[in-house]
């Protein structure tokens, strides 16, 4: 069972954080971190869009690793979250803490996939077509609890119209 929101990715983000949580993403995007569509940080992740405007979330909270459907999506991505609180908070970069989708959780490290899809049509959209629902950006987040692991890119996607790392 999925909870479907919609946030706002102001700053071509979208954060998940413990609730009890102080992290600081400012220094978090470097051109790696970009590239990759996720930023770490202690109590928290960044994970990178292709749109600074709205984008459709399914948070889907489980009780074991799912199995891997990459092939479905665009980019996926996945790191760990320490949540002392038991309680997981997704939102857009600047909506208001308070007001922010909340989820309860086992207490301790949660493994966080996030796989997107839809990226050409968001990041490049039909001009004629703007705000259609197939221009809109998806988001599945898949939480879990999990012993801490270090931050994996499963699957990369690269705008066309990105300029290559020097």
């Amino acid at each position: 069972m999925a909870t479907n929101l919609e946030l706002f990715a102001d700053y071509f983000q979208i954060h998940i954080l413990g609730e009890d949580s102080d992290a600081d993403f400012s220094d978090v995007w470097t051109e790696q971190t970009v590239l990759d569509g996720l930023g770490v940080t202690e109590g928290g992740l960044a994970i990178g869009t292709d749109v600074n405007f709205t984008v459709a979330v399914a948070v889907h909270l489980l009780t074991d690793q799912p199995s891997d459907d990459s092939d479905d999506f665009d980019h996926v991505v996945e790191a760990s979250l320490n949540l002392p609180s038991g309680r997981l908070v997704v939102l857009g970069c600047t909506d208001d803490f308070d007001a922010a989708a909340r989820f309860d959780m086992p207490i301790g490290w949660t493994r966080i996939r996030a796989s997107r899809r839809d990226l050409a049509a968001a990041a490049l959209p039909d001009l004629d077509c703007e705000d259609e629902p197939e221009d809109t950006e998806e988001i599945r987040l898949q939480a879990w609890p999990a012993p801490y692991s270090e931050p994996h890119i499963t699957k990369r996607w690269t705008r066309p119209d990105a300029e290559p790392l020097s």
